[in-house]
């Protein structure tokens, strides 16, 4: 790999070598390198690699060289909070973008307090209006309602809500019963099981005890592998469909693929999109990374859009202070790996697509 990227990924060197000021514009990388999300660790890192190659190229952000840190978003949440506060009050990092959980999401809001620009790339539950804060991710009711309308257009309608219990799972259930029961749709059960702590066993056997059309699924990681590998083997497979709030290409593949044909997902980003944009980044990752590298996917993407974010937010405000960020916020235009999007209200407009697993690919079914 070029050598045109600094990535730090021992924390304890990162505060000791910190930039000085004005020599270089460092960004935490937060995601999981552990745990039940550990999986989306190397191509959400690669992502983030080539877009700081890419910035660094054409000047980097304000002048100076875009550097990396990376943090392990995949341990408790207070850890990691404690992490990043600390890597900040060392004068560490300049901002923040992460690829991570809810559950980490809030106490590093709470901790960062405005004082770093941060940037939160995956689907969220919504509604956040943190200072400093700016969010990519899709949201439950702009997510979900592509592929709920396309499967109660074919007749399912007995649902099961299922997914890990904290905060993205519960707002996002909320608004799939809400729009499922004004639909004429009848939710007949809603369960969570602890994140990377879920009897997959058990649930499928539930699912089909159920007896339902569809089951929404917003089991994270692991957890979800090991679901929709287990279903793909039992009786409910091609029978009953699934709609996955968080399935990409590497829970895709860790699932042994799926060919049901009642497998779907809804995301911002597929690797199978045929846009130019999402062609042409998908070649240039190729250039960078080789033709095995890891695959990409939303949660990499997304990954590569934050920090082609901060770039285009300092360029507007001439500094990476987060209420100069906030002030020039409203409009701002990115081109990310998908295509271009524009912020308004601190959130990223942006397409969703659905597709459908099409044994180890996805078909995508929308044209967003």
């Amino acid at each position: 790999m070029p050598d045109d990227v600094v990535l730090v990924t021992d924390p304890l060197e990162a505060r000791l070598l910190a930039p000085a000021p004005g020599e270089a514009v460092r960004i935490g990388i937060v995601v999981p390198t552990s745990g039940p999300l550990g999986l989306l660790a190397p191509s959400a890192v690669n992502c983030a690699v080539l877009a700081a190659a890419e910035l660094n190229a054409a000047g980097g952000i304000l002048g100076r060289p875009v550097e990396l840190t990376l943090v392990d978003g995949g341990r408790p949440p207070g850890a990691v909070a404690a992490e990043v506060a600390g890597l900040v009050r060392a004068n560490a990092l300049a901002a923040v973008v992460g690829t991570h959980a809810s559950d980490v999401r809030v106490p590093l809001m709470r901790v960062l307090g405005g004082r770093v620009p941060y940037v939160f790339t995956p689907p969220y539950e919504g509604g956040d209006r943190t200072p400093g804060v700016f969010a990519l991710g899709e949201t439950p009711q702009r997510q979900l309602r592509p592929a709920l309308d396309r499967l109660l257009a074919g007749h399912a309608r007995r649902w099961l809500l299922l997914g890990n219990d904290y905060v993205w799972p519960r707002r996002v259930h909320e608004e799939a019963r809400r729009y499922l029961t004004q639909a004429g749709a009848d939710v007949v059960g809603e369960r969570y099981v602890p994140l990377g702590g879920a009897d997959a066993a058990a649930l499928v056997d539930d699912v089909i005890a159920a007896r339902v059309d569809a089951v929404l699924l917003t089991l994270v990681g692991s957890d979800l592998v090991t679901f929709n590998r287990m279903f793909a083997e039992s009786a409910g497979a091609g029978r009953v469909a699934r709609v996955c709030a968080a399935l990409e290409e590497n829970g895709l593949l860790g699932a042994g693929g799926d060919g049901s044909g009642e497998l779907y997902a809804a995301m911002g980003y597929f690797a199978a999109l045929s846009t130019d944009a999402a062609l042409d980044f998908a070649q240039r990752y190729t250039a960078r990374f080789g033709v095995d590298a890891p695959v990409l996917n939303g949660h990499g993407e997304g990954t590569y859009d934050g920090v082609r974010l901060l770039a285009a937010l300092a360029a507007r405000a001439g500094c990476l202070a987060a209420p100069a960020l906030d002030a020039v916020a409203e409009g701002t235009r990115v081109t990310g790996g998908r295509g271009p999007f524009v912020l308004r209200d601190r959130h990223a407009v942006q397409p969703v697509y659905v597709a459908r697993a099409n044994g180890l690919d996805f078909e995508v079914l929308t044209t967003g």
